[in-house]
């Protein structure tokens, strides 16, 4: 009888799964925009991931010269043309795609965590000291220019795609750390919130099971927006010099090294800026998208 009973629990819990799961997608396939930007990040995450099979020349993206081949215009058989060094710029633009999620997903994972723990303490303690220190802290990092801070951290290190990768993650824990405060605070006014307060609830229950997934929708939204941002943000440290280093096939990197040869050799600093252009434009079309989707279910 009991496991009977429990069954049937469990397919009324798959069920209503299922039925969320199947408004979400009625909701974020109305946006022809939004299924453009998963069409987008879904190719870009297959190249980041397939990079070297699909790669035309997969020997252009390490230490390989061929001077018989070098400053090609597009053709059939390099259709992004060709560097200084003979290498494929379509094949290093590929792999660009790799070390480019690779970033957003090394300093996401790191700086988003921290900073929602941070940012759910504070605000479910608005008003006493742990508020004001932890906020505190932040506004100091918020208060210098993300670019400016980055630049600041990487140029004492050594120029390297991690280095990068540290730098941007902290700079970027305190966006969180703000957007979740701002959230909490509100949410902790809640009568949900006082009722259990008041029945003898543990803080760290309220917080992590009651408060926290309530907050999920702005979060993952941000989430999706900072794809963009950070790889923005790290191809401007290539650009400079301060992140991977050649020969990685960095897309700032490979912009940086082309715009010495503009006009004449256009292609070689165009396409990969073209490249980041396209990642960021697809993570920001599906964010919108996903803030549609939660939007539309919390009517």
């Amino acid at each position: 009888m009991a496991k009977a009973r429990s069954s049937v629990y469990v397919r009324r819990g798959f069920s209503r799964r299922y039925e969320s799961l199947r408004r979400a997608w009625y909701y974020f396939k109305r946006s022809p925009l939004s299924l453009i930007g998963l069409a987008i990040v879904s190719i870009t995450i297959f190249i980041a991931l397939f990079a070297p099979y699909i790669a035309p020349h997969p020997e252009s993206a390490g230490l390989y010269m061929n001077f018989e081949e070098a400053y090609q215009p597009p053709s059939w058989k390099h259709p992004f043309g060709t560097d200084a060094y003979g290498r494929d710029v379509f094949s290093r633009v590929l792999f660009g795609f790799r070390y480019s999620m690779m970033l957003a997903a090394v300093v996401l994972s790191l700086a988003a965590p921290p900073g929602i723990i941070l940012g759910l303490i504070a605000g479910y303690y608005r008003g006493t000291w742990i508020d004001m220190v932890i906020m505190r802290f932040a506004d100091i990092f918020i208060a210098v220019p993300p670019l400016v801070l980055a630049l600041a951290i990487t140029s004492v290190l050594t120029p390297n795609i991690f280095n990068a990768m540290m730098a941007v993650t902290l700079m970027w824990w305190p966006w969180y750390t703000r957007l979740m405060y701002n959230m909490v605070s509100s949410i902790r006014n809640e009568y949900y919130v006082i009722a259990l307060e008041l029945l003898g609830a543990k803080k760290s229950y309220i917080m992590f099971r009651e408060i926290l997934p309530n907050c999920l929708g702005p979060i993952l939204t941000k989430l999706t927006l900072d794809v963009g941002w950070v790889i923005l943000i790290g191809a401007a440290l290539s650009f400079v010099g301060l992140g991977a280093q050649p020969p990685t096939p960095d897309l700032g990197t490979m912009v940086a090294e082309g715009g010495q040869y503009l006009p004449t050799y256009w292609w070689i600093s165009v396409f990969p800026a073209l490249a980041i252009a396209f990642i960021i434009l697809g993570f920001n079309l599906l964010g919108d998208g996903i803030r549609d989707i939660f939007a539309a279910t919390e009517r």
